[in-house]
């Protein structure tokens, strides 16, 4: 088994209090490591756990799980968990995973679910959808649509999923997040393949040549998985087919990293917005 076998990995960094007195990993620490990958790997379906599978009205359950050691793993040094659906029948699915050190194969693992009801814990059959987001993924298919429109059209999707970002996360009052500029924005939402609203954004034209980006969102559960550079790349591409020469954001201080990766500059000097520490950011286009 090699890494080539896998499209999904887990960076993870050993901690010191998982090691023995050898300085290597405590064997039952491997499951944990694994566990640990498959929330990552709901994260990179696109799909927010519970509420996804409140949707297809059922949830996941271990079964089984069998762990190989080939070799160990020590004490603060990065490690990569790598996983891959193998095998789905009708109501079970397995994984197959690894463990890596570099290109060196430390662990194999697999772990089998079983789709059931949540109130009995009886097997039920895997959703046709969810059967889909899964193949899809192995198979390197994209499993979210942005789509571009107006306030009418998308309104609706933008507002519940900013109401838990800016209103019940931040405490945003909600007379400041909704306001009269959404009516003239350009929105973008970006949905996963079940219909969920997984993030958006919106586009104002303040001054001619300019372009604002602002309302960025993403669910709390699926950020660090692109799904924001889907919106913000959307949203850039509007602009830029407008003839736009520059974009730019009040970028909250706690994603500032994110839009210097997409290749924003800071402008300015820090200030507060709704109670929040933000920095202007700016693009060429």
């Amino acid at each position: 088994m090699t890494r080539d076998d896998f499209r999904f990995f887990h960076p993870l960094r050993v901690r010191w209090a998982e090691v023995d007195m050898q300085r290597i990993v405590f064997n039952a620490n491997y499951l944990m490591y694994f566990d640990t990958a498959i929330g990552d790997y709901w994260r990179a379906l696109a799909l927010p756990y519970v509420e996804s599978m409140e949707l297809l009205e059922g949830d996941m359950y271990v079964v089984k799980a069998t762990v190989e050691f080939h070799a160990s793993a020590h004490a603060d040094e990065m490690i990569d968990v790598a996983l891959r659906c193998t095998r789905m029948g009708n109501s079970s699915m397995a994984f197959t995973g690894a463990i890596f050190r570099g290109e060196q194969h430390l662990i194999s693992a697999e772990i089998v679910y079983v789709f059931a009801d949540p109130a009995t814990q009886t097997s039920k059959p895997i959703p046709a959808a969810f059967r889909a987001i899964i193949e899809a993924y192995e198979a390197g298919e994209p499993l979210a649509e942005v789509r571009v429109g107006d306030w009418v059209t998308l309104g609706d999707a933008a507002r519940g999923l900013r109401e838990m970002v800016f209103v019940q996360e931040q405490s945003i009052p909600l007379a400041i997040e909704l306001d009269e500029a959404d009516a003239t924005a350009v929105h973008a939402v970006a949905f996963n393949r079940l219909g969920q609203v997984i993030a958006t954004g919106r586009l104002l034209a303040p001054a001619p040549g300019v372009a604002k980006i602002g309302r960025m969102a993403v669910h709390r559960f699926l950020r660090g998985g692109g799904w924001g550079r889907g919106v913000l790349d959307a949203l850039m591409a509007v602009a830029r087919e407008r003839g736009d020469r520059e974009v730019v954001l009040h970028a909250q201080r706690t994603a500032e990293g994110f839009y210097r990766r997409q290749g924003f500059v800071v402008r300015g000097e820090p200030f507060t917005e709704a109670g929040i520490a933000h920095v202007e950011m700016v693009k060429p286009l």
